[in-house]
Parts: structure tokens; C-alpha cells; sequence
């Protein structure tokens, strides 16, 4: 079985790098400092004519700090799914909870229905949960196409067994592990039988711009080709 290796971007550039050197697919967002945001229409665009849309998977996450939304945020969320797929991206990428940690089903088939035929992955949220296998099953039914997970663990290297156990109840849904992934980890994480592996292959550039008060921290995030090499090298070891 052939792993896809998917690679979060930032910008353009990084979707043509990643590409470049035989990415599979990519997740596109913003501010992955902070775990990641719902990119820009104009960024959506842009990644879209680089590489193609069927590889672009954007990320619709309206803010940070968990992710249990309102109905404000819901109805933002379906409508940047609209226009991301409008845009021309080929998969959103997604996920809500309920208070109690539950996958949030109403929200999920809202955003099901605004995607359209477009891939629709649940994200990390599901490791902010108590059981993530019971959420699979709870997204199995609900028109989830992927599943990207750590296996509920800080690293994806340190949730090998609950991997597995995913994989193994997965039914039609592709399950991706990512999260802290090094490239040494790729082998034993591909072991668990996964479909994907996904990782950001981040270096830093413009570490010597002006920056400030005002500005953030110096230098920037830009991918990597050569962690996107090394990381194929192991997905297809």
C-alpha cells in the first residue's frame, strides 16, 4: 500500500516546493503557530492555480483556543467552506465538539452539505477528546471522508497503538496520522497501517527583517523541500 504524505502550507510558494519534490496532497492555512486558521480567498486562489486544486485541502478553523462553536461561528465556518471550494480547493478540512467532547454532528453535516462533493476531513479535534475511537465511530456515519489524528496523543509517535486501533475500525474512512511528526517517526507510524502521513516541513526565513512591537517575532515560517524529501523517502521506505 502506497502512504500519501501530505504537507501543510502557508503560502504559494511552499505549495509549489512541497509539489515540487512529489507531495501528495497539501492542507493550506494560515498561522500555523497557532495550530492553524482559515487562509484567505486570495490565498486560496493563488495555492489553487500553483498546484492544482485536487491536491488543496483548506483549512476552515475561525479561531483558536479549542473547539466548541457557536452558531455565529458555525454559520461563518459553512460559508468559508463555500467559498473555498468555490475557489476551487478540492477538501476542507474541519472539526467541532460539543461541550462534553463529543463530535459535533450538527455542525459536521452543516459543513458536509456546504462542501459539496469536496473531500471533508475532520482535523486534530478529535485528539481533544476522551475517546477518539468513539468519535470515529460518531464520524463514520456522518460523511467524513478522513480523519487526520495523533491517536489522542501529543505526538502521533506516542499514539501508536491507538493509530492502529483506528485504522482497524476505520471503515471507509481514511485515517491520517499527524501531529509532532519527525521524519525518523514516519517508519513505525506508517506500521500502524495508516493511509497518510501529514506534517508542516517547516524551516524559517527573514529571521534578519526589521520586526518588533507591532510586528511579532522575527522571521517567518516558509516549508522546507528537503524535510518534504526526507519525509517521502520514509512514507515510501
Amino acid at each position: 500500500m502506497t502512504v500519501a504524505l501530505e504537507i501543510a502550507v502557508q503560502d504559494p510558494a511552499g505549495a509549489r516546493a512541497a509539489v515540487a519534490v512529489g507531495a501528495d496532497r497539501l492542507e493550506l492555512c494560515q498561522a500555523l503557530g497557532v495550530g492553524g486558521l482559515t487562509p484567505s480567498i486570495a490565498l486560496i486562489e493563488a495555492a489553487v492555480a500553483a498546484v492544482g486544486g485536487d491536491r488543496v485541502n483548506v483549512l476552515v478553523r475561525p479561531r483558536g483556543g479549542g473547539f466548541v462553536y457557536d452558531g455565529d461561528e458555525i454559520d461563518l465556518v459553512a460559508a468559508d467552506i463555500a467559498a473555498a471550494v468555490a475557489a476551487g480547493a478540492g477538501g476542507v478540512v474541519v472539526g467541532a465538539l460539543t461541550p462534553t467532547g463529543q463530535a459535533d454532528l450538527a455542525a459536521v453535516a452543516r459543513w458536509r452539505d456546504a462542501a459539496g462533493t469536496a473531500t471533508l476531513v475532520f482535523h486534530r479535534a478529535i485528539d481533544a477528546t476522551p475517546d477518539p475511537l468513539a468519535v470515529l465511530a460518531q464520524l463514520r456515519g456522518a460523511g467524513v471522508d478522513r480523519v487526520l489524528t495523533s491517536g489522542g496523543a501529543v505526538r502521533s509517535i506516542d499514539g501508536l497503538d491507538t493509530l492502529a486501533a483506528m485504522v482497524a475500525e476505520r471503515g471507509a474512512v481514511e485515517i491520517m496520522a499527524g501531529g509532532g511528526i519527525r521524519t525518523e517517526d514516519i517508519p513505525a507510524i506508517v506500521g500502524t497501517g495508516v493511509q497518510a502521513v501529514h506534517l508542516s516541513a517547516r524551516g524559517q526565513a527573514g529571521l534578519d527583517a526589521p520586526s518588533g512591537p507591532g510586528g511579532g517575532t522575527a522571521g517567518h515560517d516558509v516549508t522546507d523541500a528537503t524535510l518534504v524529501v526526507a519525509a517521502l523517502a520514509e512514507t515510501r521506505g
